[in-house]
């Protein structure tokens, strides 16, 4: 059997006479902390540092109603198109199809996503892709959800996230496939010329 540490050993360490030492100036004993303790809390503390960073590097911002998870930091130089809608907003259910028109030839560097206004069960969300025929990935909101803007005051809402993670156009009320790819190619073209 392999000669492992234990915990155990640390406070034994700790504890033993033999790392009692007297102060010469005051005549009282101290314990001396021992390399082996400082080495067992030294690495715990790594340890534990490594899996917090593992944890918070791997949560994503947000997923879709399918279980694919994002960061923002990984869509940095996409563009990313971000509609709310509502079952019971008749304009997001007229825009639906032009939004998946768009979402099936995307152009260059782009995404696109939905997020129902209203919070809902994965199932529920899956239930009413299926009903309007909703092809866009769904965003499922939670309070972990994490985007670029506020929740809109009132419905449809499109919003356009540039490269750099920031909103750069907000299209309130329907929008058409044309007028989408238009916008788009209307901003890249403006960030191009500032580049």
């Amino acid at each position: 059997m392999a000669n492992k540490f234990k915990p155990i050993q640390a406070a034994q360490a700790f504890n033993s006479k033999k790392d009692t030492k007297r102060n010469t100036k005051t005549g009282t004993k101290t314990k001396a902390f021992s390399v082996k303790a400082l080495g067992f809390v030294v690495v715990t503390l790594l340890a534990l540092g490594a899996g917090i960073f593992t944890y918070q590097s791997q949560r994503s911002d947000f997923e879709t109603v399918s279980g694919q998870g994002y960061q923002w930091s990984e869509l940095q130089g996409q563009w990313t198109v971000i509609n709310y809608f509502a079952p019971w907003c008749a304009p997001c259910l007229r825009e639906m199809p032009e939004l998946n028109a768009f979402s099936k030839n995307l152009p260059e560097d782009t995404l696109i996503f939905a997020i129902n206004y209203d919070r809902q069960t994965s199932t529920q969300i899956t239930e009413m892709a299926n009903k309007y025929t909703i092809e866009v990935p769904i965003i499922f909101a939670s309070e972990n959800t994490v985007l670029p803007m506020e929740k809109p005051p009132y419905l449809p809402a499109t919003f356009i996230v540039g490269p750099e993670g920031k909103v750069v156009d907000t299209i309130m009320g329907e929008v058409s496939e044309q007028e989408l790819r238009e916008r788009i190619q209307q901003l890249k073209t403006a960030a191009n010329k500032a580049a």
